[in-house]
């Protein structure tokens, strides 16, 4: 099969190059947008009257006879035309003929292939904002149900002090917040046009570049034809943006592991989200945690090969360039699993806020309110620091926690022990009293989970 750019050369390529340089395998991906861009391109030339009516018409018609067969699985692409944009061509000049071949008038492969990436990088954003999206209203749910659930509160995973379980939960809506606001900011970077800049130079064509990118939705268009083909900043931008997002995934699933786990026994996950054991019946695994947590090296790992990729390149287009997509094609599709996955898991998990509230019983995490408790009856709160410590350590030594310590016990340590001690240290006191804006204390949870909800929509 001849190549559409063959006439420079006496030789036929060699196969191990046309396989080794060769993108069909992945970029396949692109070849809706690679259409969505042609049609937008061809229309352009009609009206610009650099082709005719007549063959806008023909090339238009056979572009929509290519993108049916496409969505129809009926089209076999081929290596030999190396990539996604030599593959529809060559399909649309074997369907209307040479006239097929003037939609290429005015562009290039450059700017070509990166109008397709722009325009399959912002619906893929906008798609993945909705499934963060997603994920926020799981943990709303969750919240909503346990405003009143305490659990302890953690620093070095030791027992800090306790908290309402909403109050944990709603701590990983912020971060999910952030990661859609990053994805929706992105998208005024990703909404810009490189089609019309052509190889590097532009063309001596009277195209108009304003008017493919508003048939194809794009706010601007590149003012530097050099940068247009050789700016891969919305990538890189997007895959950094995904490696923090992953990294909020990994950090809420290696707490549903450990909660999950016999030693804390705080929630179950829905069997549906879980696997067992070849050997061992009775364990239940939270692989699908285990593996959002795994997928983080996967997408750091596209970032720094982008990264890695793009250092040092001259302007304007390269083929190290090829290498740019497959990273960004992996982390979508890995992306778009993981939050597939993660809002029904965290909707369908059981809580067991009893086994919460014993925990929180059992620990010495409300010895901050003894401090508390001194200072406020004048005792400086470094003096009456040292005397709970002096008390957690007299507990632990008599095995008991500071709720079980007799009136008596706490006078051993400071006259200013009343009996208010006790109100005072009990756990849903302990969390109330906290608050502060945007504190774990009751009426400050239930403020931040209507905020959370008007930011969902």
């Amino acid at each position: 099969m001849s190549k559409l750019w063959g006439g420079r050369f006496t030789k036929p390529t060699n196969k191990l190059v046309e396989e080794y340089t060769s993108s069909i395998g992945f970029d396949v991906k692109l070849a809706l947008h690679d259409i969505q861009g042609s049609l937008a391109h061809v229309e352009m030339l009609g009206d610009c009257h650099i082709i005719s009516q007549e063959e806008t018409s023909q090339i238009k018609e056979g572009l929509h006879i290519i993108k049916n067969k496409i969505e129809n699985e009926e089209v076999e692409f081929s290596v030999e035309q190396e990539d996604i944009h030599m593959n529809i061509e060559k399909l649309l000049i074997e369907e209307i003929g040479p006239v097929g071949g003037k939609l290429h008038t005015g562009r290039s492969r450059n700017d070509q292939v990166a109008t397709d990436m722009h325009l399959y990088l912002k619906e893929k954003t906008n798609h993945l904002t909705d499934l963060v999206e997603a994920v926020q209203k799981a943990l709303v749910h969750q919240a909503d149900a346990h405003v009143d659930t305490i659990i302890p509160g953690y620093t070095h995973l030791q027992r800090a002090q306790p908290v309402s379980f909403a109050h944990h939960l709603l701590a990983y809506f912020w971060m999910f917040e952030r990661d859609k606001e990053r994805l929706q900011d992105s998208v005024k970077r990703i909404n810009w046009s490189p089609l019309g800049a052509a190889a590097l130079a532009g063309t001596p064509y009277p195209v108009d570049r304003q008017k493919t990118a508003e048939t194809l939705g794009f706010d601007h268009v590149y003012p530097n034809s050099l940068d247009a083909v050789s700016d891969r900043d919305f990538i890189l931008e997007f895959l950094s943006i995904a490696s923090i997002l992953i990294t909020h995934i990994s950090r809420l699933s290696e707490e549903l592991i450990l909660w999950s786990s016999q030693e804390f026994n705080f929630i179950e996950l829905d069997d549906a989200f879980c696997t067992g054991s070849s050997i061992m019946p009775q364990k239940k695994n939270p692989d699908v945690p285990e593996l959002l947590r795994g997928k983080t090296g996967r997408i750091y790992g596209n970032l720094m090969g982008l990264l890695t990729l793009l250092k040092g390149l001259p302007l304007a287009y390269n083929k190290d360039m090829q290498e740019d997509k497959e990273g960004m094609f992996d982390t979508v599709e890995t992306l778009d699993g993981a939050l597939s996955l993660l809002a029904p898991m965290m909707e369908s998990m059981e809580v067991k806020g009893t086994n919460m509230r014993q925990a929180v019983n059992e620990d010495y995490s409300n010895a901050t309110d003894i401090a508390d408790y001194l200072a406020v009856k004048g005792l400086p709160f470094r003096q009456a620091h040292e005397v709970i410590g002096k008390i957690v350590l007299y507990a632990i030594h008599e095995q008991k926690f500071l709720l079980d310590l007799t009136l008596d016990e706490y006078k051993e340590f400071s006259e200013l022990f009343e009996e208010d001690i006790y109100e005072k240290l009990a756990p849903e006191q302990v969390v109330a009293a906290r608050n502060s804006e945007g504190g774990t204390g009751f009426e400050q949870v239930a403020q931040q989970l209507e905020l959370a909800k008007q930011h969902v929509k």
